[in-house]
C-alpha cells in the first residue's frame, strides 16, 4: 500500500467560463498534517471536493487512499468532511445528532461508537444538551465527533475554526494532532497563520493556481525577503506606508497591530528606501524575520484574476 493519502495530478474544474482550480497536483503523505491556504474564491473548496469525490473534475487524475477521485462512494466510507459552517442538527441533542449520523453510515454498533465518540472529544457531560445551544467550539468539537464517527483514514476541514476563540482553537489542534498520531491524514483550509505553522505541510493557492508547497520552513525561505518592523503613531505609520509602498526597492509594507513590516526582495535596494525615514525620532526601526504571511502577500503580489 502506497504512503500517500491523497496523490492528484493536473485538476482542472470550470463553472461556465470561469475556471476555477488549474492544473492543481497535490500528494499528502499517510499520519500528516497538510495545510492549504489562500484568499477566497482562490479555489481550496473546489479541490477539496474534488480529492474526496463530491465534484468530478473536467480533467486530471488522482487517489484518495487508493481509490480513483472519481470512485465518490467508495471514498466517504473512509474520509470524514467538516465543513465551513456547522452542518448538524440543531434542534437535536448532541447524542441524538451522532447517533443520526451513525445510521446514516449504518454502523452495526451505534450506542457504542457514540458513546465512545461522545468520551474522546470530551463530550460526554453534555450529551442531552440541545446543538443549537452550544458556544463555536463546542459545535465545532461536535462536528468533529461526527466526522471521526466512522473511524475514517482522512479528515477534509474545510475553515473548521472560523468563527471559534483561541482557548478553542488551541483545543482543536491539540486534537488533531493526536488524530495525525495515529495514522489519520488531516487535509485542513485555513486563514489562520499560526495555525499554518501547525502543520507539517503547507499548499498556497491562489486564482485556483497552486502557488507555493512544502514545510513551513521551506515556505519561508522559498522567496529570500528582507523586513524592517517600525512602530509610531498610527496616523504617522499610515502616511509612512502610503509614501514607502511608492518606493523602489520595497515589495510591499503590511500593518501588524501598532506596527509595519517593509520588506524588500533585495536588502541594499529596501535599506536605500527607508534611509531617510530612519532618521525620525518618532519612529522606532528593528529588524524583523519574515513570517509566513509576508511570504504569502509577496507571493500575491501581481498576482490578479483576470492575469490567472
Amino acid at each position: 500500500m502506497t504512503d500517500l493519502a491523497i496523490d492528484v495530478e493536473g485538476l482542472n474544474k470550470s463553472f461556465g467560463k470561469k475556471h476555477v482550480v488549474k492544473d492543481f497536483s497535490l500528494q499528502v503523505r499517510r499520519g500528516e498534517i497538510y495545510g492549504f491556504l489562500g484568499p477566497n474564491g482562490s479555489g481550496k473548496t473546489t479541490s477539496i471536493r474534488m480529492i474526496c469525490g463530491l465534484l468530478k473534475p473536467d480533467s486530471g487524475r488522482g487517489s484518495c487512499l487508493g481509490h480513483d477521485i472519481r470512485d465518490s462512494a467508495a471514498i466517504k466510507r473512509e474520509v470524514g468532511y467538516m465543513t465551513q459552517r456547522f452542518s448538524l442538527w440543531e434542534d437535536l441533542t448532541i447524542r441524538e445528532n451522532l447517533e443520526f449520523v451513525a445510521r446514516m453510515y449504518g454502523m452495526k454498533d451505534r450506542k457504542g461508537a457514540v458513546s465512545e465518540s461522545l468520551h474522546e472529544l470530551k463530550l460526554h457531560e453534555r450529551q442531552n444538551q440541545l446543538a443549537g445551544t452550544l458556544s463555536g467550539g463546542w459545535k465545532q468539537r461536535l462536528a468533529l465527533a461526527a466526522c471521526m464517527l466512522h473511524r475514517p483514514k482522512l479528515l477534509l476541514l474545510d475553515e473548521p475554526t472560523a468563527g471559534v476563540d483561541p482557548q478553542a482553537r488551541r483545543e482543536f489542534w491539540q486534537e488533531i494532532h493526536a488524530l495525525a498520531a495515529k495514522g489519520i491524514s488531516v487535509l485542513v483550509s485555513t486563514h489562520y497563520m499560526d495555525e499554518a505553522e501547525r502543520c507539517h505541510r503547507l499548499a498556497y493557492i491562489a486564482y485556483g493556481k497552486l502557488l507555493a508547497t512544502g514545510t513551513p520552513d521551506e515556505v519561508l525561505h522559498r522567496v529570500s525577503l528582507s523586513t524592517w518592523e517600525v512602530a509610531g503613531a498610527p496616523a504617522k505609520l499610515s502616511m509612512l506606508a502610503e509614501r514607502l509602498e511608492e518606493r523602489e526597492g520595497v515589495a510591499h509594507v503590511t500593518a501588524f497591530g501598532n506596527t509595519l513590516h517593509v520588506t524588500g526582495e533585495d536588502e541594499a535596494a529596501l535599506q536605500q528606501a527607508i534611509d531617510e525615514y530612519r532618521a525620525d525620532a518618532d519612529l522606532h526601526w528593528t529588524r524583523a524575520q519574515p513570517g509566513l504571511e509576508d511570504v504569502f502577500i509577496h507571493l500575491m503580489r501581481g498576482v490578479s484574476e483576470d492575469a490567472q
